[in-house]
């Protein structure tokens, strides 16, 4: 599994703007990217305009149609207006281990 994470800082008083364009992009991950396992946000709880954005794909393939998926371009059109310019920060990673409650039962 390959794991992408963004970083980011929101724009002060886009919050909720940003909040909708990303539960639109999860929706649009889901439905349109087979490969797409799992989408989750986290704001920091130091810095409320600090963002975390978690996605795990299937494999290399997967991360390669999410770059190609058609509402990848509507995301950095949606989100642009609601981020700090430079503030963005992207990393892809191999997943080597997960570990869940749901494993325990």
């Amino acid at each position: 599994m390959i794991s992408l994470t963004v970083s980011l800082q929101v724009v002060p008083g886009h919050l909720d703007k940003f909040v909708d364009a990303i539960r639109a992009q999860a929706e649009r991950s889901f439905t349109g990217e087979p490969g797409c396992l799992y989408f989750d946000v986290s704001q920091d709880q130091a810095d409320d305009h600090h963002f975390t954005l978690y996605e795990v794909y299937a494999d290399d393939a997967a991360v390669e149609a999410h770059r190609a998926a058609p509402h990848f371009p509507v995301w950095r059109e949606a989100v642009a207006a609601h981020v700090v310019p430079g503030s963005q920060a992207n990393t892809l990673a191999n997943r080597l281990f997960h570990h869940s409650a749901e494993d325990n039962r």
